[in-house]
Parts: structure tokens; sequence; C-alpha cells
């Protein structure tokens, strides 16, 4: 591969590797009741939680209160060669995603609240050396929404309500080498996004105590990165500088990487005073990811004196475009819980995740796969105001293989062809206060 394909593959970065529990690089970990019960909420309406679930349901939720909750995920991947060789694993990183949620009003009338969670997001490391590592060695991609939230109930049956998702905080960091003639050297991107504003907006419906449906949306945000730096390390410094390092000029990169919309519905069963089911059907309209475009530019000095024609060069190039063409992905959960005592609950779920990554598109950094999922959990409440959540969640991808074939064919060999196989480990705490 030419040096300039392999650079514009840097182009390929900002597209982010999940760390859980969605298809893409989306993350469903937004509330810790829910997580136990295999993600599921649209349907129901357990705790302050719901503003992340369905907005329309936290009217119900019976009290005011203030929870918090942490996960702790452990992605175990590997990758193999098409041409075979050792197998080549990650670097065990701890991912945390969180979620903060405070509401309060008058119970079945109306509720107003903020919510504070991370619903996309990932952290990858390939081992040294690795087959792909023109493509990819490392990347940290973190967002963090804050949703202020009013909900509103007509009845005892219904209630609506919306939040506004402010894209508060994002960053990126993307790495990976360069295969310069002289040996490999080194680049690294790393920015932070823009302010951005959509909305989460839900409806609720509870025609009997034995019955519960919703339906819920929340929009696409651009993740907008603008002045990103632009690094580098191991370009040559002999006689060969003067030739190579004047295709590295650019110190600063603009991108954009959509954050999709999500529309679910969900079923709430409460057959028991005891025992609650919950289903949620999702559909993430992944389709808004065609392609990862790049524009770089500043310039360095290391053509010499700096000219248009000479400036925001990164392999010799000011813009890269890498194809993506994502597909729409749905994902089915199903996940109970029953009141074993007063202060003891117990949950069990699971959940299959289709994958937004077409054959022949898939990358190091979003190593995308048909995903089954199992979770547990409980809740041990010692008084009536306090609630400590448990649960753990488990990840097993299916085995995702491209061939070189297939890269040629799409037009996509700025990747590598091979087998990923990925599981992920995502134990988690909460803390809930109510009254």
């Amino acid at each position: 591969m030419m040096l300039k394909n392999l650079l514009l593959a840097g182009g390929a970065l900002l597209g982010g590797a999940t760390t859980a529990a969605a298809s893409g690089f989306q993350v469903n970990l937004g509330g810790q009741q829910n997580i136990g019960m295999g993600g599921v909420g649209v349907g129901l309406s357990l705790d302050q939680a719901a503003m992340f679930y369905n907005p329309g349901a936290l009217a119900m939720v019976r009290a005011n209160g203030v929870q918090v909750g942490a996960n702790f995920a452990l992605a175990r991947g590997a990758y193999t060669s098409e041409n075979g060789g050792a197998q080549r694993d990650l670097q065990h990183l701890l991912v945390t995603p969180f979620n903060l949620y405070a509401a309060f009003g008058k119970e079945g009338k109306y509720k107003f609240g903020v919510g504070v969670y991370t619903p996309y997001g990932s952290q990858l490391r390939y081992a040294d050396n690795w087959e792909g590592r023109y493509s990819l060695t490392e990347i940290n991609l973190q967002s963090v929404y804050v949703q202020p939230t009013f909900s509103y109930a007509f009845s005892p049956q219904f209630s609506v309500g919306v939040g506004v998702t402010m894209l508060a905080y994002g960053s990126v960091n993307l790495q990976k080498d360069l295969p310069l003639p002289t040996g490999p050297g080194h680049i690294t991107l790393d920015g932070t996004t823009k302010f951005q504003v959509g909305i989460n907006a839900g409806l609720y419906f509870k025609p009997s105590d034995k019955l519960s449906l919703g339906i819920s949306y929340r929009s696409k945000i651009d993740a907008q990165v603008k002045g990103g730096s632009v690094s580098y390390s191991g370009l040559p410094t002999g006689a060969s500088a003067a030739t190579i390092n004047r295709g590295f000029t650019a110190t600063n990169f603009d991108a954009t990487l959509p954050l999709p919309a999500t529309a679910s519905v969900g079923i709430g069963i409460m057959p028991t005073e005891k025992l609650t089911i919950g289903l949620d059907a999702s559909l993430v309209f992944w389709s808004a990811y065609r392609t990862l475009d790049f524009n770089f530019s500043g310039n360095n000095g290391n053509a010499g004196t700096a000219t248009a024609a000479n400036t925001g060069l990164v392999g010799g190039s000011s813009t890269s475009t890498s194809k993506r063409y994502y597909q729409d992905a749905l994902a089915f959960r199903l996940g109970g819980q029953y009141k074993a005592t007063d202060q003891l609950i117990l949950r069990l779920g699971s959940a299959y995740d289709f994958a937004a990554v077409k054959d022949g598109y898939v990358t190091p950094e979003t190593p995308d796969a048909d995903r089954y999922i199992a979770t547990a959990g409980l809740t041990y409440q010692p008084n009536p105001h306090l609630g400590i959540d448990a649960s753990f969640q488990f990840e097993r991808f299916a085995k995702r293989s491209q061939s070189q074939a297939d890269l040629l064919n799409n037009g996509t060999t700025d990747r590598v062809s091979g087998t990923y196989r990925t599981d992920i480990f995502i134990p988690g705490i909460g803390m809930r206060y109510s009254f």
C-alpha cells in the first residue's frame, strides 16, 4: 500500500469503538437497575434513569430522588491476520461510563430534573507492532451529555416528557504508526468537540396496573472537532528529513462524527406485585454515518517557508476521506426483576444487538459484530429511602472476519483483513436516595 493511502487511513481514526452494550460505538448503560434487566426501560418507570430511557415515564416515578452509578467495562479482544501468524490481543484498559440523575416534582403529576450520562465512547489500545498499526494503535473517545428534563402526566395513565440533550464535553485522542521509508513514525490527533444540542422525548401509557407502554426518540448530534492538534514522533532527522518531512506540515485538524438518533418502543408487564418484566426494541439510525472526512491545516515549517501549497499536509494531502457506510441497527432487550424480600430485589436480562458495520467495512477502531448480551443485578434496600444497586453485564461479539478481496471490492483497503474476536465484562454499582 502506498504511503499516501496509508496516511489517508488516518481518516478512519475518529470512527470510535464501542465500550459496551450497543452497536457501533454507542453505550446503553443509562441506569444500574435497567442494566441488570438487560437494558430495558422504555416501557417502565423504575427510577430517575427514566430521563435516559424514556423522559415520558419520569412523571410516573413515585418518589423524588437522586442517584449515581458507575460501570467498569473491561474488553478482551483479539485479532488474527488473514495470512495467519500470532494472535494479537488488546491491552486491557478499564473504561468507566457513568450516570447521575436528580428529579423532583409532584408524584403522578409532573417531574423536572437533570441527567448526566455517557451515551458514546470507547478506549482501545492494540499490541505493539500489530498488523493494523498503520490504521490504528490507540483510540480514546469520550462524550458526556447533560439533559435537563420535564415530564408531565395528563392523567394517571398517560404522561409525556422532553429533555434537551447537550453534548457538554467530548474528546478524542487517536494514534497510529506511519510507514516511513526510514522506519515507523507515529502520529497523534487530539481534540475536543464543540457544544451541541439535541432532544430526548417520549410518551408513556399505563392502561392498567399490570401493563405499561412507552416510546422514545433521542435525536442525532454531530460531534464537531475544530482546530484539534496534530503531532508527530519518529520523523527522520538525517539526510531523508528534507524529503520525507515536507509531507507532514499540518498542526491542526477539523472533523465531524455523527452521534446517531435512536428510536425505541417498550412494554412493561407486572403479573404480580413482586414481578416486573420489560421488553424493548430500539433502532439506531447509523446510516447517517457515510464517510469520515478530515481537513488539515497549520504549518510547522517542515517544508521550509510556509506557502499555501505546503500548508496543512499529512502524507502530502490536506484532506482525507474514509468510507464507513454504516447501516441502521436493531437491538432487542428482555429482562425482569423479582422482589424477594422488602430489602432485596433480584434481576436478570438478555439482549441481542445487530451490528451497524457492514461486511468489508470493519475497522480496528470499531471491530463491530452482532452481540449476545446477558445481565444480572440486585438491589439491597436497608431502609425505604436508600437503595444500593449492583449490576453485571457480559457481551460476546460474534466472530467477525473480512478478507483482502472484501476490502478491494469495497474500496476500503485503508484497513486490514483478518478476524476479530471480542468479549466485554461490565460490573457496575449505584446508589439511590428517594424522598
